[in-house]
């Protein structure tokens, strides 16, 4: 069974992909993901923020539904994040 985490994600504008979404979330570097993993997260993260927004979520990786992807149960709450709070996460110096 997966772990859970904390994973720092970015909302960008997606193109050419094979998805109704417009904004798609997908895991900022540095955390061991690769950032072509898309994100199942709660679709306010995506219509409620403005494109670019850094967000921290509880996630883990899943390959359920024939795909592996970054997995965070909707309902759950994130947190908005700075860009200098999330580089001090990612540097190790958590927030």
């Amino acid at each position: 069974m997966a772990l859970y985490r904390n994973v720092l994600v970015k909302s960008y504008a997606q193109s050419g992909e094979a998805s109704s979404a417009v904004v798609r979330i997908h895991p900022l570097a540095g955390q061991g993901l690769s950032e072509k993993l898309n994100v199942e997260c709660s679709k306010s993260m995506r219509r409620d923020y403005p494109v670019g927004t850094i967000f921290r979520i509880r996630a883990k990786i899943t390959d359920r539904e024939g795909g592996v992807f970054v997995y965070s149960y909707f309902g759950w709450p994130f947190e908005v994040l700075s860009d200098e709070k999330a580089q001090a996460f990612l540097s190790g110096n958590d927030i």
